[in-house]
């Protein structure tokens, strides 16, 4: 039975406001506490919802919401030089849903605002005491806040995950900036498509909004870390003169480089993967979202699966006491989070093939659409993962 009434929520990104929303479904009053002066909107672009992900707000109310702001795609293909390949895809669940990362992070906190979820900001976690009432949040503004659990959605570069663990795992770098835009294209792109495009020089992603604009998402190969801050600290101008440059000789993303401007660029900076990280939880304090488990955009699963484990969190915390709602929590989510993981590391090792690797690739792609990308083993566990909100937490594990 569970002992939990109140949670802290450290971070207000997208599972921040997902599990304080859940938290407070489950009958745990939960308050969100972000380091921002406000809601993080307009920080990174575009990105892709799964039909799991969806599910899961579903079950707190939120998945109609942000299918208002959603774009669906109904297909996907793959092009490698002048080769565009049609990807099989799942019959029996529903479309990706793509949305504009600024977009979602407002659509979730105002749901988690009318579900009475009290956010605070500009309050930056600097460390946490714990006793056999609870826990205390310190914040670097000298304020303090208390609850029985502290949640950690505090995204890949989380204090909490290192309160919990001092020798915890930062993310990795996978050696390529990501970039985003949407602009005006007039080449021959198939609607409701999203194309994974692997160019002369880098991988993109690009999708039509239906209006005339295609949305565009560099994958840009560089060998030196920036961060965002860092990354967002180099003009516009120097990095589209870069991206126009790499991307000079393929169809469509020549094009789409030019047609870029830099009030449509979209710097994203250094992308990441979480590896394996030892300890999800101690004592009072547990990890939920990026700040546990990442996987590289490549995945395709990011959000979806911070979402899920948002809510699998707050329905272990309803049934059960912690720690023992954490061990619970991280037994249904770590084989799957970790599973996705794995998946996407292969695919971001294809992101930047050398010139004989390139070549196998475009020779073999047709081969590889036909036996390899069998859809129902890649995505079919991924997409159809369901959460029984209903069912007691800890049934799952029996039945497994």
């Amino acid at each position: 039975m569970s002992t939990t009434r109140t949670a802290l929520v450290i971070g207000g990104g997208i599972a921040g406001p997902v599990v304080a929303t859940a938290l407070r479904k489950a009958g745990i009053d939960a308050r969100v506490y972000e380091a921002y002066p406000g809601p993080s909107y307009g920080i990174g672009s575009g990105l892709a919802l799964a039909p799991n992900g969806i599910a899961a707000l579903d079950i707190i109310g939120a998945g109609d919401p942000v299918r208002d702001i959603a774009l669906p795609v109904t297909g996907m293909t793959m092009s490698m030089g002048d080769k565009r390949l049609s990807l099989p895809t799942l019959s029996d669940v529903p479309p990706l849903q793509l949305v504009d990362r600024s977009e979602l992070h407002q659509v979730l906190h105002r749901h988690a605002v009318a579900a009475g979820v009290p956010f605070e900001y500009n309050k930056r976690l600097a460390d946490v005491r714990e006793d056999e009432s609870g826990v205390t949040a310190r914040f670097t503004d000298g304020s303090t806040a208390a609850a029985d659990v502290l949640v950690g959605a505090d995204g890949i570069r989380s204090t909490v995950r290192t309160l919990i663990d001092p020798n915890a795992p930062g993310p990795d770098y996978t050696g390529m900036l990501g970039f985003g835009a949407i602009t005006e294209c007039d080449a021959d792109i198939p609607a409701d498509t999203m194309t994974f495009a692997y160019g002369k020089r880098a991988y993109y992603l690009y999708w039509p909004l239906g209006d005339g604009r295609v949305a565009w998402a560099p994958n840009l190969p560089h060998k030196e870390y920036l961060s965002l801050t860092a990354a967002r600290a180099i003009p516009s101008a120097q990095w589209l003169k870069i991206l126009r440059e790499t991307y000079a000789e393929d169809t469509p993303g020549g094009e789409l480089a030019r047609r870029t401007t830099e009030e449509q660029l979209e710097v994203v900076g250094a992308l990441h993967i979480m590896p394996s990280v030892p300890h999800w939880y101690r004592g009072r304090m547990v990890l939920v979202g990026d700040a546990v488990h990442a996987p590289s955009n490549s995945s395709g699963q990011g959000a979806s699966l911070a979402i899920e484990s948002a809510v699998q969190l707050a329905r272990c915390l309803r049934d059960l006491p912690a720690p023992e709602a954490f061990a619970v929590y991280e037994r249904l989510r770590r084989g799957r989070v970790e599973g996705v993981a794995a998946r996407a590391a292969k695919i971001n090792h294809s992101k930047t093939p050398g010139p004989v690797t390139r070549k196998m690739m475009q020779l073999l792609a047709p081969i590889m659409v036909k036996t390899v990308m069998n859809p129902e083993k890649t995505m079919g566990p991924e997409q159809r993962y369901r959460i029984d909100w209903d069912a007691p937490a800890d049934s799952e594990l029996a039945a497994a």
